[in-house]
């Protein structure tokens, strides 16, 4: 059972959204960013550049191993290919590690960590129980994908700001034409332009306005605003507490 996949898997042996498989998961995933966050912050330029790479090697090595096992078991589709957000998010990631742009880094910040989130909080693998190769993959993978960028905005490598947001947002656009007529030649529903996957939020675009599709226009200036929020805040905080530290200084 341990190689079985989500196809193939019998009914019952899963897990539900929520239950105590799935809040340990999210308990060790806000554990696990929270400390390599704290650790990373407080490294030299050096062993920070070594801890990036190979947080980065890990996960794109992840991706092909999932392919790899997928390929064995004879269940290896177009299906398995990284066109949805969190693939994309894993090459853009091994882009990184060769060259650093802030248009990427600021992607996997704002559209990156979200899908992530979204994927742990919902995920569509909850057929597969937790003693199964393509559970843990899932689950780590998505937990990785957090971990990056998060470990370089809170060390201040990365500054998310308004500049890039339309940058971001182009890119996504450019990244979903293409796609979308792959979906349409394979009959495939990457990054669920066709169709919105069940449980996921886009179902309620679905229901009460006729496509999912509104969903993406209506909800991307929003979750770009909720994560670039905090990041205003403390940098607002920040110069505060510097101006205070100047005119005590002058006192």
């Amino acid at each position: 059972m341990f190689f079985e996949t989500k196809e193939t898997i019998p009914a019952g042996v899963g897990f539900s959204t929520f239950d105590v498989t799935h809040l340990i998961w999210l308990f060790a995933t806000v554990v696990s960013i929270t400390a390599l966050a704290i650790i990373y912050r407080k490294l030299n330029f050096k062993n920070r550049n070594i801890v990036r790479t190979i947080l980065g090697v890990i996960i794109v090595l992840c991706e092909i191993i999932k392919n790899i096992v997928a390929i064995a078991v004879g269940d290896f589709g177009i299906g398995h290919l990284p066109f949805h957000l969190c693939g994309i998010n894993i090459l853009l990631i091994g882009f990184d590690l060769i060259k650093q742009t802030k248009t990427v880094r600021n992607f996997l910040y704002y559209i990156g960590i979200p899908g992530a989130m979204l994927a742990l909080l919902f995920p569509n693998w909850t057929v597969l129980p937790c003693m199964n190769f393509f559970h843990i993959h899932s689950f780590t993978i998505h937990l990785l994908l957090v971990m990056y960028p998060v470990i370089l905005v809170t060390s201040g490598e990365v500054k998310p700001n308004i500049k890039t947001m339309p940058k971001c947002i182009l890119l996504l656009i450019g990244l979903a034409i293409p796609i979308y007529f792959i979906n349409l030649i394979f009959d495939t529903n990457f990054m669920f332009l066709m169709s919105p996957d069940t449980g996921n939020p886009l179902e309620l675009f679905q229901k009460y306005l006729g496509s999912h599709l509104w969903g993406f226009p209506i909800l991307l200036p929003i979750i770009m605003f909720i994560m670039y929020l905090p990041l205003f805040i403390i940098s607002k905080l920040e110069k505060k507490e510097k101006i205070e530290e100047k005119e005590t200084i002058t006192v």
